[in-house]
């Protein structure tokens, strides 16, 4: 790790890991007067599904920040900011996290979908602001470019399947989460095997 973004990295890596943390905090131990536990624990789907889906979505972007960084070799002020600005984003995902599990399968499950899948819009936008950023800027290893040239290409794309994502939520809540959970494999994968995919 290069010691001019040694400092971004870790404060980066804590600020991950307490958003990722926060997530089960929303999954509450059922009240006796709930009834049987059981039955009390099967009720809360929706937080569990909320759960798993933010918390691969949190895994997910720290792992591409960390890809990022692999590169990125060299660092700025504006390159500090861009960077806060992703980590608003990503110490925001709790809250609609939230939204969403306390309105799947009611009549406001449309709008929480909605507004959860806005913030992952707003998110993507951060990232490939940052990337481009550091592209531009020339912040990169230039040992890497190939690799690089691949991240480019693999995050072009997020900002508009995060946005087919929204409008789908418009249509079927069920369709968008699943293709939510799509787009979470498709940023696992390193961007190599997505081009040798291609």
């Amino acid at each position: 790790m290069q010691t001019e973004t040694a400092r971004v990295e870790a404060f980066s890596d804590g600020m991950f890991a307490i958003a990722i943390t926060l997530l089960i905090l929303e999954i509450k131990v059922p009240d006796p007067a709930q009834g049987p536990l059981v039955g009390a624990l099967l009720r809360q789907w929706p937080s569990y599904l909320a759960f798993f889906l933010s918390f691969a979505y949190i895994g997910v972007m720290w792992m591409n920040h960390h890809r990022m960084f692999s590169h990125i070799r060299h660092s700025n002020d504006t390159l500090l900011v861009l960077n806060l600005l992703l980590l608003l984003g990503v110490t925001a995902v709790p809250f609609p996290t939230a939204v969403l599990a306390s309105r799947l399968g009611t009549n406001d499950q449309r709008t929480a979908a909605i507004f959860y899948n806005a913030v992952f819009v707003v998110i993507a936008i951060f990232f490939n602001v940052l990337w481009r950023y550091a592209v531009s800027r020339q912040l990169l290893d230039k040992s890497m470019s190939t690799s690089a040239a691949m991240i480019s290409r693999q995050y072009a794309v997020g900002p508009w399947l995060y946005v087919i994502c929204l409008v789908l939520a418009f249509v079927d809540v069920r369709v968008s989460l699943g293709v939510n959970v799509a787009m979470a494999v498709f940023f696992a994968l390193p961007p190599e095997l997505v081009r040798k995919r291609e």
